[in-house]
């Protein structure tokens, strides 16, 4: 797997496996997941060639990061060339994410995963905060994130959130390293292409998260009805069908377009998928290095695609 370095000696596979449906979270994927199939698929990710972890203090509210931190103690810890990321989250009772609430949740982060630093740190979900002004305030949670740096205890930090509007707003007044977008650049969707120009021209490192929107693009619409993490109708797939109907044509499964849709563009460093299974270690894998052919892409690419929302209408409820 192909790695690229990010800040001054970080090098990451150009694939990152997120860790959010590890945590066991139904109402957000529609299914349940074992703790022992959790915990067996972290390891197979660290004894894999994808170098690259994601996961959240809130991810199953905590649960995916004490996951990891078993596993990492059974192994003897981190692996050196392993890189680990996190995010600091708003207080889950309160939605406040102010200097307190960020701190604690960055203290409650090592804890679990049983490390004393992080190599890189997010903010994550400021629109889902109680009040905006605790997150961007002197002395708020952004300038936390950035003093954790300051201290040596993270070595990159981003931001990690849906919302393209504030995102643009945040991103120009300070220093990120790195940030994370979700559902929002993929086959079906273009909302991040500005987001990611402006980032890309800032240097800021890009990690697209989400390319199968949930998992409908990578299981296909007769298999799957949810679509960016809700129930939606046939009309709703529709879409995706059309994009079906070309992969079928050119023999190319529609989780590797997905998944080389987001590993072509050059303004991505890395592309954070989901898995819950070891065995989807390998298919990620193949799908990555599947031939597509150019006239495969270009009608792919004149499909139709959306540049809204696809959360507008989410009822979000995290769990």
């Amino acid at each position: 797997m192909k790695k690229v370095t990010i800040g001054s000696n970080l090098n990451i596979s150009k694939i990152c496996f997120g860790t959010s449906a590890l945590g066991n979270m139904p109402d957000t994927y529609g299914y349940e997941v074992d703790p022992f199939q959790a915990e067996e698929t972290i390891q197979a990710i660290l004894n894999s060639s994808i170098n690259f972890m994601d996961t959240s203090r809130n991810y199953g509210m905590g649960r995916s990061e004490k996951l990891i931190g078993n596993v990492l103690k059974k192994v003897g810890g981190k692996p050196a060339d392993f890189v680990l990321a996190t995010k600091i989250d708003r207080d889950m009772s309160t939605d406040i994410l102010d200097a307190e609430s960020a701190k604690r949740s960055f203290d409650e982060s090592i804890t679990a995963l049983g490390t004393e630093k992080i190599d890189i740190l997010h903010l994550h979900d400021p629109e889902h905060c109680h009040n905006i002004s605790d997150v961007t305030e002197s002395g708020g949670a952004l300038d936390t994130l950035f003093n954790l740096k300051d201290q040596g205890l993270v070595k990159l930090v981003g931001l990690a959130m849906g919302n393209i509007e504030l995102m643009e707003k945040i991103i120009p007044n300070w220093p990120f390293d790195v940030l994370i977008n979700h559902n929002r650049y993929t086959l079906l969707n273009r909302q991040a292409d500005n987001l990611f120009d402006l980032a890309y021209e800032k240097g800021i490192k890009i990690f697209n998260a989400a390319p199968f929107c949930g998992g409908v693009l990578a299981k296909g619409s007769e298999r799957s009805n949810r679509l960016v993490y809700q129930e939606v109708t046939k009309k709703d797939l529709l879409p995706i069908v059309e994009i079906e109907k070309i992969c079928a044509n050119f023999h190319i499964p529609l989780g590797a377009a997905a998944l080389q849709f987001s590993l072509r563009d050059k303004r991505i460093s890395s592309t954070i998928i989901g898995i819950t299974k070891k065995e989807r270690i390998d298919q990620t894998l193949d799908w990555a290095k599947t031939p597509i052919p150019e006239e495969a892409w270009s009608k792919l690419l004149s499909l139709p695609y959306s540049t809204e929302d696809p959360e507008a209408g989410r009822a979000y409820k995290l769990g």
